[in-house]
């Protein structure tokens, strides 16, 4: 009957007095606060072996003082506010376990059994091979196979979670189509896995980085950073944990943690909170809490700080040139934060940073001298996270074909330095097989050693058993998985938070009377625009009858500009993402001055994403920008631009004139 079980399958082989019940919050590895008046207690069966699986059903809860704590069939434990200790009793009929609770002048704590026997996360490491130990640190995408998204399990990809013992797994948005697609594709991930559980991890951050197709739009990191609520950024990260958690997936490689102090920036921009060291760090540890109180695993990233960039580290290779004063004081400071406050994960960033770091190596792109990226430095994620920083919790690469890293390094030589450097998950390895094995004789002759792998499996299978990460001995039927998911993702509750962030993220940045537009006064719109700017006439026509739309990123013809000369209301779509955009050669540019010369007293610009798009267009009449290219912040500038919404978004960066002046100040924003 149990033929062919994985390893922390055989637990389930052994009922026959070889396995001992015992409550997970008991494991010394685990720091139980409970914040709230309630804990969810898990129980767990484990061998002498060192395996254990979660177990659910069959079990017998009760507390010894009721008037202190009574617990549930589910193990979820009540507090009553009361002072007094008691302790939860779990047992299956063969063996118990139990566990303490202390409450006194309201604040409660646990009061764990001691004994080895509670250490299973250190048996689990003595009784891995070296092959299973490096498989929990692996993380392969498996965003195609021949060429297909890969929207369903097949057979090859559940021999290769198999044969390599993946620790995890990353979706991507070719994944998740459907809610319950989703959560099939998923539950078979979770089947396949033969070992301590899997995580299944996912880039939701929000706004222009979101992955799931079935689930809330939210505005994005920068919106929130414009509505200055911590209170919206707690609920929007609890929002989008609840989603995915519903969905089975348990690690959401988010917040941006990035400062974006640098307009230039062509890859976090909006995905960041803003320019202000402790805007971010309020926002996002917020954001954090609310992802993590939703059952998620948090990840911080991009370590030590990639806001200061002009380069794009999927293209190349980005410096930044600060010293450690500095960036203890900006960059790191959300990050120091992030961790004080027990952030789960950082991901590192793929960006040198030469006065923290100046080694040196050989590019095998091109023969050259390079400065060596922070996500293989062993000063930056050793010396510096771990030893200055005080960072337990688990460090992850950034994805590990990105040019920055795999132009310069060899896919081997790469996880090598990666995994001395200190990080703990390997994610997006270029070329599975290859890099397990390069691995596994990297231990074999000694360039890693196995101390330095126990470390990260130890921080790897602790970070699991926190958030509850575990192969179960039997798994909810997949239908009432469906059945909840579908209840939670994309829910109303979720859609209406998703419009008041982007209402209360509307920025009115310049006005010179002309908004809000009376539109009973205005009998023609035109909005000229090119991305995205059918998402904007759509949303104007919502309101208006009569909103024609001229797409074109070029000069205007002269039948165009006729039209434009001709409409009581011209609003004008701007999208750009990198300095190029918004230059005076840039052909949107021209196109958008041009429009300005001919019409300036009835001229709107919104600026779709980058709200530093007016840098180029300075004597427009009235700008908003809005954040995001999700249609709840269409929906939100349309209703500012008609007088439905009162604009209360403030700046969370600088908009400068030119390099020595500021054209708009950290926290400018108008109002009606």
């Amino acid at each position: 009957m149990f033929a062919g079980l994985g390893k922390a399958n055989s637990v389930l082989a052994k009922q026959n007095g070889e396995t001992e019940l015992i409550i997970a919050q008991n494991m010394p590895q685990l720091i139980e606060v409970i914040s709230e008046d309630s804990i969810d207690l898990t129980s767990l069966w484990a061998s002498e072996d060192g395996t254990y699986v979660e177990v659910t059903k069959n079990l017998k809860w009760s507390s010894l003082n009721k008037t202190v704590a009574s617990v549930n069939n589910d193990g979820v434990v009540s507090l009553s506010g009361k002072n007094g200790r008691t302790f939860i009793v779990v047992t299956d009929g063969k063996s118990f376990d139990r566990i303490g609770i202390h409450v006194k002048d309201g604040e409660a704590n646990l009061i764990k059994q001691e004994g080895a026997k509670y250490d299973l996360i250190s048996k689990a490491i003595a009784s891995m091979s070296v092959k299973e130990k490096i498989g929990q640190m692996l993380m392969p995408d498996f965003r195609t196979w021949n060429g297909k998204n890969v929207t369903e399990m097949n057979d090859e990809i559940r021999e290769l979670v198999k044969k390599y013992h993946l620790g995890g797994v990353i979706l991507f948005r070719e994944n998740v189509v459907t809610t319950e697609q989703t959560t099939r594709l998923v539950d078979a991930y979770k089947m396949a896995n033969e070992d301590y559980g899997l995580l299944i991890s996912i880039d939701q951050e929000g706004g222009i980085v979101t992955r799931l197709q079935s689930g809330t739009d939210f505005p994005g990191n920068m919106a929130l950073g414009a509505t200055r609520s911590t209170e919206l950024a707690e609920s929007v990260g609890h929002a989008i944990g609840s989603e995915l958690h519903s969905l089975g997936i348990n690690m959401n490689l988010a917040p941006v943690l990035d400062v974006n102090n640098n307009p230039d920036n062509p890859v976090i921009g909006v995905r960041s909170f803003g320019g202000d060291p402790q805007l971010v760090a309020d926002l996002g540890t917020s954001y954090t809490k609310g992802l993590q109180s939703a059952g998620m695993a948090a990840t911080a990233k991009h370590f030590p700080g990639h806001g200061d960039t002009a380069v794009d580290s999927h293209l190349g290779l980005p410096s930044v040139p600060h010293d450690k004063e500095r960036l203890l004081e900006v960059e790191l400071y959300p990050f120091q934060q992030a961790m004080d406050q027990g952030i789960d994960a950082i991901m590192t960033a793929h960006v040198t940073f030469p006065k923290i770091d100046p080694t040196t190596v050989i590019s095998k792109k091109d023969g050259t001298e390079i400065a060596l990226p922070a996500t293989l430095s062993h000063e930056v994620l050793t010396n510096l996270m771990r030893k200055e920083m005080g960072f337990e919790g688990v460090i992850s690469t950034d994805a590990l074909n990105m040019k920055a890293i795999a132009d310069h390094f060899g896919a081997v030589d790469a996880v090598i330095r990666a995994v001395n450097a200190g990080t703990d998950i390997i994610l997006m390895p270029v070329g599975l097989e290859e890099v397990a094995n390069g691995l596994y004789k990297a231990v074999e002759k000694g360039e890693i050693t196995e101390e330095r792998i126990n470390e990260s499996v130890e921080r790897l299978l602790t970070l699991k058993a926190k958030r509850g990460i575990y192969k179960q001995v039997s798994e909810t039927p997949i239908d009432e998985k469906i059945t909840h998911a579908e209840e939670v993702v994309g829910n109303k509750v979720h859609k209406d938070l998703e419009n008041e962030v982007a209402r209360k993220s509307i920025t009115l940045v310049k006005n010179d009377g002309i908004l809000p537009v009376n539109k009973s006064e205005k009998k023609s719109i035109v909005v000229v625009g090119n991305t995205y700017s059918e998402n904007l006439h759509q949303a104007l026509s919502t309101h208006h009858s009569s909103v024609e739309l001229i797409k074109t990123g070029q000069p205007l013809t002269q039948e165009q500009m006729q039209k434009v000369r001709n409409a009581d209301l011209v609003v004008l779509g701007t999208y750009t993402f990198n300095v190029s955009g918004r230059l005076p050669s840039s052909s949107q540019m021209q196109m958008v001055n041009q429009v300005i010369s001919a019409v300036p007293e009835k001229t709107i610009a919104v600026g779709i994403r980058n709200p530093y798009d007016i840098m180029a267009f300075p004597e427009i009449s009235a700008y908003i920008t809005q954040y995001s290219f999700r249609d709840a912040s269409f929906r939100a500038a349309a209703e500012t631009i008609f007088g439905m919404n009162n604009p209360s978004g403030k700046l969370p960066i600088t908009i400068f004139k030119d390099a020595n002046s500021v054209l708009y100040p950290f926290g400018h924003g108008l109002s009606y």
